[in-house]
């Protein structure tokens, strides 16, 4: 229709030049300059397509980021659009800055004073035929700048590894189609699909979130998962609290969503991060500025040595040129030419030392500043820690301990009684088994080829099982209804029932703080049998939790019911859209199995 009547505007005024006369244009004429004029505006509507800021596509909805991005939610960019917006926007990956020649990089070693002072002393050598000094001298020279240079080139290089946090793959709706692409494909607009593993491979808007938990612990700081939603934002706020937004780099820990990338490259958040890095100009060092004060104090000296010689000549009626000689060769001299070899072979060896603990040293001179620091600041998780949570000791509510052994996800490791020693595999201590298995099945995290799917604490109780060779006990299990966790009760239960029993008793588990999860019950067990929950056990389970907090550990309680079959707990669940559930009622006779205390180990990279 459009194109009907724009051809019919075009016939009044489109003509073609015959000799000296104009005729109007007709048929496969007409059709190609419609078609030029429709690509020519496509190419501006796409080309005018900017990435948008986090904060401000936080408060957009689902239509305006469809406006915003000329895109269609479910089918997705065309392979035109694709094409047009690279040519805008580039790949999706970080390019460094390497326009600098290696041979100039090399030369800008030289800007330092005192070498500068030695290279004239070199030249002055020469000039009075002391050509070992000369020489001497040179190889000083060159032996410190190449050190140095050596050193800060591989540093660069070592820069390089950043690009390797975006992810090669992903999945990307095009043309109505569900495309495996190479994430450096994406250009603002991409309909990109998150499942269970991905890292995020550019910040992108979700537009539809199914229990969408994100590790962003490389971009936050913070251990524990952040919870995701599609829901437009109307708050202002700072980077980490979009909880609509998801940046790259980070990585999908527990259910799927979708959403519109709105940034790639150096146009996202963590490209702004690594233009910084690029852009940062380090101040010099305390060494730095005590070698520059030293070269030019040498240089005055030096002047002063040949001037007062000169001088002292000129009164004696000796030939200034002779005096002249006398004054360089003394200034000469007076220079230490092996300083430099010394510093920088103490700094080399300190690098050494450091790379042994796979620590890389960007420039030479941090080493000395290193040396004189005492407080160093820096953020913990994923940093100095792994960002993985390890169980390390069990307290039962009978009063046995245990310590665990191992660290990370991937069950090595052993759970001994204290103080026997005893390493305990499956129920073979009744009530640390029980306390594991409960641990285990109100669980909802996955741990595949040693990387948790899932929340860091719940992966250490699955890692914890593992050790015990209880792993596949919540498969004996069907779970029937579940209480989520959430921040503002600090529990979750779960309602199961034995899977190869002919006629199953509901039994329930339940974990979360200490102080949430000890409301609800009313007996404990010791070795298999309730007793009733007085308020000097409580009292001692307290100081328990306390010492475990005292240590660092992040503790959790767990509980079960019915421990035994003529005791019943009702969860009173209510059905909510997407099968999920929640909770309209209290846990109520609980039975509290004590707890576990867990550490997030350092990370092996930097050593212990």
């Amino acid at each position: 229709m459009v194109k009907g009547r724009f051809s019919k505007f075009l016939q009044k005024f489109a003509f073609s030049r015959a000799g000296h006369q104009y005729e109007p244009l007709e048929g496969a004429e007409l059709d190609t300059l419609i078609d030029e004029q429709y690509e020519l505006k496509a190419i501006e509507k796409e080309k005018a397509v900017v990435a948008l800021p986090p904060k401000e596509a936080s408060k957009c909805h689902r239509e305006d980021l469809a406006k915003a991005f000329y895109v269609d939610l479910q089918t997705g960019l065309s392979e035109f659009a694709v094409t047009q917006r690279r040519l805008v926007h580039g790949w999706n990956e970080f390019v460094a800055d390497n326009t600098e020649p290696v041979w100039k990089k090399y030369l800008g070693q030289f800007k330092n004073p005192l070498i500068l002072l030695l290279l004239a002393s070199a030249l002055v050598s020469v000039l009075t035929r002391e050509y070992e000094d000369a020489v001497s001298i040179a190889v000083a020279v060159l032996i410190v700048v190449t050190v140095a240079f050596i050193q800060e080139y591989r540093s660069e290089k070592s820069l390089e590894e950043l690009t390797k946090l975006v992810p090669p793959e992903c999945n990307c709706i095009r043309e109505g189609k569900l495309q495996h692409l190479l994430a450096r494909d994406l250009v603002p607009g991409d309909i990109v699909s998150l499942s269970i593993g991905d890292r995020i491979p550019a910040d992108i808007r979700l537009t539809e979130v199914t229990d969408l938990l994100v590790d962003e612990s490389s971009f936050t700081g913070e251990a524990e998962p952040s919870s995701k939603t599609d829901t437009p934002l109307t708050g202002g706020g700072d980077l980490t609290t979009l909880s609509n937004i998801v940046f790259m780099g980070t990585l999908v820990q527990c259910g799927k969503a979708q959403g519109v990338v709105i940034g790639t490259g150096e146009r996202s958040q963590f490209g702004e991060v690594f233009k910084m890095m690029q852009a940062e100009e380090t101040p010099k060092t305390p060494l730095q500025k005590s070698m520059d004060k030293l070269g030019k104090q040498l240089t005055l000296f030096s002047f002063g040595i040949i001037g007062l010689i000169m001088f002292t000549g000129w009164l004696q009626g000796k030939q200034l040129l002779s005096m002249f000689t006398i004054g360089v060769s003394l200034a000469v001299a007076a220079i230490p030419e092996g300083l430099p070899i010394v510093v920088t072979v103490t700094l080399v060896l300190g690098v050494l030392r450091m790379a042994r603990k796979r620590v890389i040293v960007k420039k030479l001179p941090i080493v000395e500043t290193l040396g004189c620091c005492n407080v160093i600041c820096s953020d913990k998780t994923g940093t100095l820690t792994a960002n993985e949570m390890t169980v390390t000791q069990l307290v039962t509510s009978d009063g046995l301990h245990a310590e665990v052994s191992g660290v990370g996800y991937n069950g090595e490791g052993t759970v001994c009684l204290l103080p026997s020693k005893e390493v305990i595999k499956e129920f073979s201590n009744v009530s640390v088994g029980k306390l594991v298995e409960a641990g285990c099945v109100a669980n909802n995290a996955i741990i595949r080829r040693n990387t948790v799917m899932g929340q860091p604490t719940e992966g250490a109780l699955i890692a914890l099982a593992m050790k015990m060779d209880l792993s596949e006990i919540k498969d004996s299990y069907v779970r029937k209804k579940e209480i989520p966790f959430s921040s503002e009760q600090k529990w979750m239960a779960v309602q199961c029932s034995p899977r190869n029993e002919e006629q199953p008793e509901d039994v329930h588990f339940m974990k979360g703080a200490f102080e949430q999860v000890i409301r609800y019950c009313t007996t404990y067990n010791t070795g298999g049998i309730p007793l009733p929950l007085t308020p000097q056990q409580r009292a001692l389970w307290q100081q328990e939790e306390k010492r475990m907090g005292s240590l660092g550990l992040r503790g959790q309680c767990l509980g079960s019911q019915p421990w035994a079959l003529d005791w019943r707990l009702t969860l009173p669940f209510r059905r909510v859209n997407a099968g999920s559930v929640v909770s309209e009622g209290d846990d109520q006779n609980g039975v509290g199995e004590r707890g576990a205390g867990g550490a997030e180990p350092v990370r092996t990279l930097l050593g212990r």
